[in-house]
């Protein structure tokens, strides 16, 4: 779940004019109003005593809109506090021209919105800060304010922010979404090339997509390319794909849900193949710009996953004094896997508190996929009593897991007629948005500083 920025304009418009009469200004003389300069202000402005720190510089001017420097800095701010890596100068440069360029997407939304008189309404905005500060910061929303300054943002960011999605969210109904249709024979088609596909894998990915043109096809890739090393060095996916993706699966943070790799483009079906659950590839040159692929998640077409099996186990563990030299450690393991593969079942784990001072936890719902992966498979080869080779070490302590109980996945939950159908027009109602943002850029009047 991520968090954005806000721009504001600073209602200076008609303060300033062009042509104005040069005019002394002195301790005798001031300058007079004039229609061209109705307050009277000199040409030459001499600031007395220090300037304002809090000094908004404009960055651009979007159909009369000022994004200022303030605006950016508050974006990037948002960004950055995502990751958990420090960023380099340099890469804050990057970051300052990519966030600029969709604080003029996210202010084209919003005017396209008013435009056709579907304008956000201050308390929808207001309702949805507050479902993300409760989300956030459940036992205590006010806290998302100081967060946000904290981090050298504002709640002005934020809402400015959900403000452009939200205006968005209502131009893609009115002008997008009524015009997407999706023929019943066209599921059926699907429903039955997946029946069909039953037991081959699809694949759960998120992409954060960037589009290039020939002009600035170079820029957008060191963009992506430094989006890239941002998220091996910890940022957040979901995160960086709120921000920088360009693709409507933004707002979801680049999720795209379950997927055959049929499915994809062949350049992201060919780097998909190959992916790990957890595993980031990219930047990927694609018709139209460059994608980032993430792997969420693999299973089986209509077959159960044996990773949503919920198991019953028993944690069995010991700890070491602190000090303890390698051979005193490496004895006291011997003992505890000896006693551990004596065990006659589950019954026997609630021993090892007395005979080796063991502690025994149990945990009677938990999935198998909820265990870290290299656990997965050594679990589900169990069988009822087994346990798990000892691992760990003297600092952390070592452990075994025995398996006491397993309830495996009835079925795959199939997709249903509904599913396939929402996921075709969400596919569609996403080149046509792309398209429609295209458009609202080409006819936009901006002015850059």
């Amino acid at each position: 779940m991520t968090i954005k920025t806000i721009a504001k304009a600073l209602g200076l418009a008609g303060l300033f004019a062009a042509g104005a009469a040069s005019v002394a200004l002195n301790a005798q003389t001031l300058a007079q109003p004039t229609p061209d300069n109705p307050l009277g202000l000199p040409e030459t402005i001499n600031i007395v005593g220090d300037s304002n720190p809090n000094e908004r510089t404009a960055t651009a001017v979007v159909n009369g809109y000022v994004i200022t420097g303030t605006d950016v800095e508050q974006r990037v701010a948002l960004v950055t506090s995502a990751s958990e890596a420090e960023v380099s100068d340099a890469e804050l440069d990057r970051l300052r021209i990519q966030v600029l360029r969709n604080l003029i997407d996210e202010t084209l939304k919003i005017q396209a919105s008013e435009a056709l008189d579907m304008r956000v309404e201050r308390a929808q905005v207001e309702q949805t800060f507050q479902q993300l500060a409760a989300q956030n910061f459940p036992e205590n929303p006010v806290q998302m304010e100081a967060y946000l300054r904290s981090i050298g943002s504002s709640p002005a960011a934020l809402k400015r922010q959900i403000e452009g999605e939200l205006a968005w969210d209502n131009l893609l109904r009115r002008n997008v979404n009524p015009f997407v249709n999706v023929a019943a024979e066209e599921v059926n088609e699907v429903l039955k090339r997946l029946e069909e596909s039953r037991g081959t894998e699809e694949h759960r990915l998120g992409e954060i997509y960037l589009s290039a043109t020939i002009e600035n096809r170079e820029a957008v890739l060191a963009n992506a390319r430094q989006i890239v090393q941002q998220l091996q060095a910890g940022g957040s996916f979901v995160a960086y794909a709120r921000q920088y993706s360009e693709a409507s699966t933004a707002a979801v943070g680049g999720d795209l849900g379950w997927l055959r790799l049929g499915q994809l483009p062949p350049a992201l079906a060919n780097a998909a193949r190959g992916m790990q659950p957890g595993q980031l590839v990219g930047p990927i040159e694609i018709p139209g710009g460059y994608s980032i692929l993430y792997l969420i998640d693999r299973r089986q077409v209509l077959t159960a996953d044996p990773r949503d099996a919920v198991l019953n186990l028993k944690q069995i563990s010991i700890g070491f004094e602190e000090g303890i030299d390698q051979a005193a450690a490496d004895e006291k393991i011997q003992q505890f896997t000896t006693f551990v593969g004596g065990l006659r079942g589950c019954a026997d784990a609630e021993s090892a508190k007395q005979a080796i001072g063991a502690t025994v936890v149990s945990n009677d719902q938990i999935q198998a996929r909820q265990l870290p992966e290299v656990l997965q498979g050594m679990i589900l080869g169990l069988q009822i009593g087994q346990t798990t080779p000892a691992f760990g070490s003297p600092e952390e302590g070592v452990r075994v897991l025995m398996l006491c109980g397993r309830d495996d996945p009835k079925q795959a939950g199939a997709p249903t007629f509904a599913s396939i159908e929402r996921q075709i027009e969400e596919e569609r109602i996403n080149k046509r948005a792309q398209r429609y943002l295209r458009d609202l850029r080409n006819d936009a009047y901006i002015e850059y500083n």
